[in-house]
């Protein structure tokens, strides 16, 4: 800011000292107060034998023993000649500490004539500065969280289907499976289907299968014949849906024996023994031909039997098959809201990357998004984008211990940069600065939200010129107030003007010391802080023990707006 100039009073073995301090007021930068003070000894200041222990203090801090010295003194102090006299330069770097804020430095000090203390001449407690300006804790100290995001795909490639089963041996469909719950389900979804323009049906088949007893070529043929009877009384429903849909004889197909079907009914079954299952497979496994492998089954006896009634009626069907595409649901067909009342009802009915898009886009607001991220996180306790964006959530919203809770989760999940700069910003919020400059310092990806929060860290660290540069082209108070550190006064009052703190208590405080520092006058700066207190009203405390405004102090104007 600037440097001051004080005269001490002559005495007997000292004469007309002078002392220049740089800055004054002092300023914080980084996490310390950097101290630069000349004495400057006028010719025949100094007796010969005369040393001087100068005591400084700043705050609540004692700073070490400055020491110069006559011509003849043989201390460890800077020797100043007795006829030209000279300058000795004091420099300290003290780490802050709040007591240095609205406080000073100056010092005492004791002359020494050969090794006999003058008591008499002691220098008297004298003020070399003000102290301390802090602007640079003005900074907002709140990292930008990083949240996953997805988009729903444009289309969705999905089947229906329903099954028509059959007796032992037979093919001919029973009235019965007409009115089976899947069929009816079935039937009541090409009815939806049709009248939706977001869906169309690729293809429809229906597979006849038959269950690996009997002869391999009849069973081949009773597929058959299965598939085809299943399509004819699904054509028949179709006519008196009075649907338009029709299927095609190619897509009518025998399968024959259906053994991945077996196999998986009899490994589901819980009456046949775990032995009796092994047995079975090794018999589908080794023995190739069809007719030997059902003698071979049905040798097993009492097995058979528990396949007779619980395994082979399930493979005796056809299977009717639609193939359809669901378009529209990024685009203007997507019904949000019955999305969201989903979402918020029945988030189960929904997969983790719908729900994620849910929260993102569709909450109202802070709340409903942690909320609809709580739900999902209940049905996908695992999905890291979930586990991510619900801790970057409760970031947001202050909650510090399960902001890192949700976090750590996901990091074990998946080394990801978004999760990583999200736990910086909850060490940040503890106060580590240091955790959090170590984890951002792993983080390849610089995104402009990574660079924004190594921003905050170098405003903190005095590094303003960088700090400018990581804040990019977006405005925002922080790049502003690096501005101002650096001496860029008119670039910071641009850019303040294009951020959301324009008119924030912080924005209108920032201005103010725009205009203490371009020497815009008092109606200015107090203009600004009667803005900025209104909104906010820790900010007249402030301003009255703000070193950015030590020139004002006494000023009418100033006094009546912050008292």
């Amino acid at each position: 800011m600037g440097f001051s100039v004080l005269l001490l009073a002559s005495c007997d073995q000292l004469k007309d000292l002078t002392y220049a301090t740089a800055p004054n007021p002092l300023e914080l930068h980084g996490d310390s107060v950097a101290i630069s003070v000349t004495v400057n000894i006028p010719p025949k200041g100094i007796k010969k034998k005369v040393s001087v222990e100068i005591a400084p203090t700043l705050g609540n801090a004692k700073l070490g023993t400055w020491k110069f010295q006559g011509e003849k003194v043989t201390g460890n102090g800077q020797t100043i000649t007795f006829k030209p006299g000279g300058t000795v330069t004091f420099t300290d770097v003290v780490a802050y500490d709040p007591s240095m804020e609205h406080s000073e430095l100056g010092f005492t000090g004791k002359v020494f004539k050969g090794v006999k203390e003058k008591t008499k001449e002691a220098l008297p407690y004298t003020k070399l500065a003000d102290a301390t300006i802090i602007t640079p804790l003005l900074v907002q100290t709140s990292f930008k969280p990083i949240f996953a995001t997805n988009s729903i795909p444009e289309f969705t490639r999905d089947t229906v289907f329903a099954e028509i089963n059959y007796l032992k041996g037979k093919s001919d469909v029973r009235a019965a499976e007409l009115k089976d719950k899947d069929v009816v389900a079935l039937m009541e979804w090409i009815k939806i289907a049709e009248a939706d323009p977001r869906i169309k049906i690729n293809s429809i088949s229906v597979n006849g299968y038959a269950s690996p007893e009997g002869e391999g070529v009849r069973n081949t043929n009773l597929s058959d014949d299965r598939s085809k009877s299943a399509s004819k009384a699904f054509l028949e429903l179709l006519k008196k849906a009075k649907s338009t849909l029709t299927v095609d004889n190619n897509g009518v197909k025998g399968m024959g024996e259906d053994f991945i079907t077996f196999q998986r009914i009899l490994q589901n079954s819980t009456t046949i023994k775990q032995e009796d299952k092994e047995l079975i497979n090794r018999i589908l496994r080794d023995v190739k031909d069809a007719d030997q492998r059902e003698q071979k089954i049905k040798e097993l006896g009492h097995v058979f039997n528990e396949l007779e009634k619980e395994v082979f009626p399930g493979i005796r069907r056809a299977v009717i098959s639609i193939d359809y595409t669901l378009t529209g649901y990024t685009k203007e067909g997507l019904n949000k809201e019955a999305l969201l009342t989903k979402a918020h009802n029945n988030p189960s009915g929904l997969s983790a990357e719908e729900l994620l898009w849910v929260s993102n886009n569709l909450a109202s607001d802070n709340n409903a998004k942690l909320q609809l991220l709580n739900a999902s996180l209940n049905v996908y306790p695992d999905d890291f984008a979930l586990l991510n964006n619900v801790g970057a959530m409760a970031l947001v919203q202050g909650d510090l211990t399960k902001a890192k809770t949700m976090l750590d989760k996901a990091l074990n999940k998946k080394d990801d940069s978004k999760t990583k700069n999200n736990l910086a910003g909850v060490s940040m919020a503890n106060g580590d600065r240091a955790t959090a400059k170590k984890m951002l310092s792993q983080i390849k990806d610089k995104t402009p939200e990574v660079s924004y929060n190594n921003a905050i860290i170098m405003i903190l660290e005095g590094k303003y010129a960088s700090a400018i540069s990581s804040c990019g082209s977006e405005g925002s108070f922080n790049k502003a107030l690096a501005q101002v550190l650096n001496g860029n006064l008119s670039e910071a009052s641009k850019t303040l003007a294009g951020s959301n703190d324009k008119e924030s208590a912080d924005g209108y405080y920032l201005k103010a010391i725009i205009a203490a520092r371009s020497n815009a006058g008092v109606d200015a700066v107090v203009s600004n802080l009667k803005s900025a207190i209104s909104k906010d009203k820790k900010y007249k405390e402030k301003a009255g023990k703000d070193r950015e405004f030590i020139k004002f102090m006494n000023d009418a104007t100033f006094t009546s707006a912050i008292n």
